[in-house]
């Protein structure tokens, strides 16, 4: 009841600054958004005229076709140790294919939560080589810049990472010159503004389009759609930050220096969005010794996703999970057609838990 009554009013002043506008469309870049706007209600506490859509803030969803099949075959390696975060095991793979999979055939597949794990594992197994799918955005992609320099001054010689690292603005940037997607602001991710800051973030102002940097309790969530559209009636296009107990304007200056230090910004490939340039992050030459493209011979690989699977649409925004005929028949979080069903922040995975 104490929640209800501390809401109220922020939700009654939603309803009543959405009388000035016909519609309006928000998009929330961050998964874990995804997933708490489903596990609050947060969409059945808001007028009809406000519209919540999901947004490519999934890092293992925008993991591209050709980048999984590729982690599979480094995976499938003879004499490999090949370390992953627990949302990727049932990604599948072209011809249906996964880590589960090549981990129930016996291969060497370990779960770690931290990629310092990973040095442990080299440092514990000198005779094998471990390989670390890198996945995440810029909240994650610092501690595995870490791991790496942190590699390199242990001398170890039988770890390498297979960097799939994205960076949220340029996908921003091109949902944005998409004519066939409507966005008149975003809820910006609290996790990755924790490192950028709100600098990155600024050129929404030249699209004319609202952001707010939120965090992620449904207080938080609230807050940050009321300052939306306050800003909307304003015509106030600067960013501004909700989630100030954990966000600075600059961000993590530290953070940032060692993910220069070890990374270059290079063109990254999308599930749904297509190459983007300048959109993900690869070892420079500094650190290549430690690059699993680069140490391992990977052949071609033909990759073809699921083509009825949406999961590319829907991390655009256009289309809704229950759109999907697949969806909570042949597709569910115990037998997923696509990422978008398998990580916890996945949006098809948020409306079979939440939704469905």
């Amino acid at each position: 009841m104490d929640f209800l009554n501390d809401i109220k009013p922020v939700v009654n002043k939603i309803h009543n600054i959405a009388q000035h506008f016909e519609n309006i469309q928000i998009m929330e870049v961050c998964g874990t958004h995804t997933n708490a706007i489903a596990k609050y209600g947060i969409k059945s506490l808001l007028p009809e005229n406000i519209t919540l859509v999901s947004g490519p803030g999934c890092p293992v969803c925008v993991t591209s076709q050709r980048d999984i099949d590729i982690s599979l075959y480094l995976a499938s390696m003879k004499n490999t140790i090949f370390c992953t975060f627990g949302d990727m095991l049932k990604v599948p793979g072209t011809n249906y294919n996964s880590l589960e999979k090549i981990k129930a055939n016996g291969g060497d597949i370990r779960i770690v939560t931290s990629p310092l794990t990973c040095i442990k594992i080299a440092e514990e197994n000198r005779e094998k080589n471990v390989v670390f799918m890198a996945i995440g955005f810029e909240t994650t992609s610092p501690a595995n810049a870490y791991t790496v320099k942190l590699a390199k001054d242990k001398g170890l010689s039988n770890f390498t990472i297979f960097s799939l690292h994205k960076l949220i603005t340029p996908a921003m940037k091109l949902l944005l010159t998409d004519p066939d997607i409507r966005i008149d602001g975003f809820l910006l991710p609290g996790h990755v503004c924790t490192i950028l800051g709100k600098e990155d973030f600024e050129f929404l102002s030249d699209f004319e389009k609202v952001g707010v940097i939120s965090g992620f309790e449904a207080m938080d969530i609230l807050l940050a759609i009321l300052m939306i559209l306050m800003k909307l009636k304003n015509k106030d296009f600067k960013v501004e930050i909700e989630y100030k107990r954990a966000v600075k304007p600059e961000g993590n200056i530290k953070a940032k220096e060692i993910l220069s230090e070890v990374f270059n910004v290079v063109d990254a490939e999308w599930r749904g969005l297509g190459l983007i340039e300048k959109s993900g992050l690869g070892l420079n030459e500094k650190f290549e010794k430690f690059d699993a493209t680069k140490v391992y011979n990977i052949p071609e690989i033909k990759s073809e996703e699921n083509r009825s699977c949406i999961c590319g649409e829907i991390l655009k925004g256009k289309l809704l999970p229950t759109n999907c005929n697949l969806f909570k028949k042949l597709c569910t979080p115990f037998n997923p057609a696509g990422p978008c069903m398998v990580s916890s922040e996945g949006t098809c995975a948020a409306y079979y838990k939440f939704y469905a």
